[in-house]
């Protein structure tokens, strides 16, 4: 389904199912009040962001070391890839819901409030904003402690009444630490109102890295090699371009002709760089329109080559990526690759990157223009945060990589 529609049925229908859950919760909790269950078996809600899910890491790896807790987790089919770059939730326990139609949406659903009851999740945390979808599966999934953001006297969606551990929802901190306050709520020994009073420190944010191994990286460049077989990987260093983003926030897109001018700055510049445009299946065409827009040899259309779970073992073999903000921005953060993430509708104080990231940001008095108050949903159309990056800053800003 498209995300505007996605959008309409979770405000159409969500607003009275939540007012609705929260009623029979409130009602059954009356005659049949949930016993205190201390956190063992701890169920993560997090849909529709894939690039979160590596934000998440942090929060998630908090509850296996502090609570010795089994992990589990709910996303959408589509999405479920990004959380087996980590593997921090054993696979067997990810229940993945079908979004392609409202059919698929609606016996998933059933069917995960069916699993969660089986599993004996004894707990629940809600890492969405802006989903009352996500705000129905953690008050409906039979959990007795359920964790969530909540908007208490601020302007935000209504997700009805459902939490057992509301929390304060801080925007002037980064996202991976709200998620680590949605931890230590569950972790709190005392009622708190709100939760969660707590400092959380950069060293509580940081990600593990994926495990390569040098097997891993030949057989990287043999695949490379198929696309581009003049490469020289003992002589020629590899960019990456990513120059899509989802669907989700078009806004976030750089221009197709700045990613051009970009390409033929590097490639004239430095005679010893290959650079490879990647992207998923569906944007081969796009990615190929790029390509013979730069008019080099050096650069190759490498869209749709690489499964998800594939990436890091590229970004190992590479010396650099531009990236809108996107999923591979958060990717390319399990490994040690210099990665420069172009912001816009979003601010990188909120959602920049864990790994070795550079942000690239023009800063205008309208940015950023999605928030938890409006459902990440701008009435921008004319994405001047973007025009405003030159290709020569950004040129400018690759530099401190490419001359070393």
């Amino acid at each position: 389904m498209k995300i505007d529609t996605m959008r309409r049925i979770d405000h159409l229908a969500g607003v009275p199912l939540c007012w609705l859950a929260s009623g029979l919760l409130r009602l059954w909790n009356r005659f049949r009040p949930a016993p205190e269950t201390a956190p063992h078996k701890v169920l993560l809600v997090e849909l529709s962001e894939m690039g979160s899910t590596i934000l998440a890491d942090p929060a998630m790896q908090k509850l296996e070391r502090e609570l010795n807790a089994e992990l589990y987790f709910v996303i959408f089919a589509k999405n479920a890839a990004s959380l087996y770059l980590l593997d921090t939730v054993p696979r067997q326990n990810i229940f993945t819901i079908r979004e392609d139609s409202l059919r698929h949406l609606a016996g998933d659903t059933l069917a995960f409030l069916r699993w969660s009851r089986r599993m004996g999740i004894d707990s629940v945390i809600d890492l969405e904003l802006f989903s009352r979808f996500s705000a129905l599966l953690t008050g409906l999934c039979g959990a007795g402690n359920r964790v969530g953001f909540h908007a208490f006297h601020n302007e935000g969606l209504y997700r009805g009444e459902m939490l057992t551990h509301r929390v304060a929802y801080n925007p002037h901190q980064h996202i991976a630490k709200n998620f680590v306050a949605l931890v230590n709520a569950l972790l709190s020994k005392r009622e708190e109102h709100p939760y969660s009073k707590t400092v959380i420190g950069d060293d509580e944010i940081r990600l593990r890295k994926a495990s390569i191994s040098p097997a891993q990286q030949s057989a990287m460049r043999e695949q490379i090699k198929q696309c581009a077989p003049a490469w020289q990987p003992e002589a020629q260093r590899l960019v990456l371009i990513n120059p899509n983003a989802s669907e989700l926030l078009p806004q976030r897109r750089w221009m197709p002709e700045r990613y051009v001018t970009l390409m033929k700055m590097i490639l004239e510049t430095y005679p010893d760089v290959v650079i490879l445009i990647t992207g998923a299946p569906a944007e081969q065409q796009e990615a190929e329109g790029l390509r013979s827009r730069v008019g080099d040899g050096r650069c190759i259309n490498f869209a749709g080559r690489l499964k998800l779970g594939e990436l890091p073992v590229l970004y190992s073999v590479s010396t650099l990526m531009v990236t809108n903000d996107s999923g591979p921005g958060h990717f390319s953060a399990v490994t040690d690759l210099p990665t420069f993430v172009l912001f816009g509708p979003e601010t990188p104080a909120l959602y920049g990157s864990l790994g070795n990231s550079t942000p690239i940001y023009a800063g205008l008095a309208c940015s950023p223009c999605v928030s938890a108050a409006n459902h990440r949903k701008t009435p921008c159309r004319d994405n001047v945060c973007l025009q405003a990056i030159q290709p020569r800053q950004v040129f400018e800003t690759l530099r401190s990589v490419l001359e070393k």
